[in-house]
């Protein structure tokens, strides 16, 4: 069991670490085009998981509660998407367009787009970790496939996300080495916060509902305030919304098939 959960929290930084391989292939700098299909395909995948992987499992596991099986997941997910919020405003970070957000800080650019992804980074590796917590304490609704099937959409996402954030820091004047370890180190946050969210699992498991629509707020946070925005501005913003179109249908068949 605990091999299978170690292997779980470690797929989606395995995805981050082969995203941010693409700096020692590629050109210095990404192309608007190619941004704007990587932003929309992980931000199709982060849809369809927090619907499927996060909020159907929360209203299954309130069954009980008869027509008001809604309510954690409206609650989880409303606290999810204020406490990303939070972070937003609380944490310096960079974007891709080089706008800056938060307080004011003398971090560099390398650094504050390392904080901006490793934001996106937590909920998703809450969610793996939440998802692994309940098929460990038991739960019925919560497959280990389920589980995994989440790790590798995460993971999946997280391939252009690596890139996303090497890419651009090559083309700053960032070696390729350091380029590579910023975008591999912005995913270690996932399976720190899998595993502290799984350390936790014995009182977890009493709010579980509240914390799968919890972890799909703060991910669709991410995906409305910034991954959206990338994926609309400006030219070839057609093709960005096909890469959402295949980001959602792959992240949903892997979750109703592994599920």
């Amino acid at each position: 069991m605990v091999g299978m959960v170690a292997q779980g929290l470690l797929i989606p930084f395995i995805g981050t670490t082969l995203g941010s391989v693409c700096v020692f292939f590629m050109k210095k700098e990404l192309s608007q085009e190619l941004t704007k299909i990587l932003s929309g395909f992980a931000a199709g995948v982060m849809v369809a998981a927090s619907v499927w992987s996060l909020l159907i499992p929360s209203m299954d596991n309130s069954a009980h509660m008869g027509k008001l099986a809604f309510v954690p997941a409206v609650v989880g997910f409303i606290i999810g998407m204020l406490f990303l919020l939070l972070l937003d405003n609380i944490i310096p970070h960079m974007h891709i367009d080089n706008s800056v957000e938060g307080p004011k800080s003398n971090f560099k650019k390398t650094t504050m787009m390392v904080l901006a992804v490793t934001l996106h980074n937590i909920p998703e590796g809450m969610a793996v970790g939440i998802l692994y917590a309940g098929w460990m304490q038991g739960n019925t609704s919560i497959s280990v496939t389920g589980a995994l099937a989440l790790a590798i959409g995460i993971a999946i996402q997280n391939f252009p996300e690596g890139a996303i954030v090497s890419m651009p820091m090559r083309s700053q004047g960032t070696s390729k080495l350091k380029a590579f370890l910023y975008g591999m180190f912005s995913g270690i946050v996932e399976p720190i916060a899998g595993l502290v969210t799984i350390l936790m699992s014995a009182w977890i498991i009493t709010v579980l509902p509240y914390l799968l629509s919890f972890a799909a707020g703060a991910m669709i946070y991410v995906v409305v305030e910034e991954l959206i925005p990338e994926m609309t501005e400006g030219e070839h913003s057609n093709k960005g919304t096909l890469a959402f179109m295949v980001g959602f249908c792959l992240m949903m068949a892997l979750d109703v098939a592994l599920g």
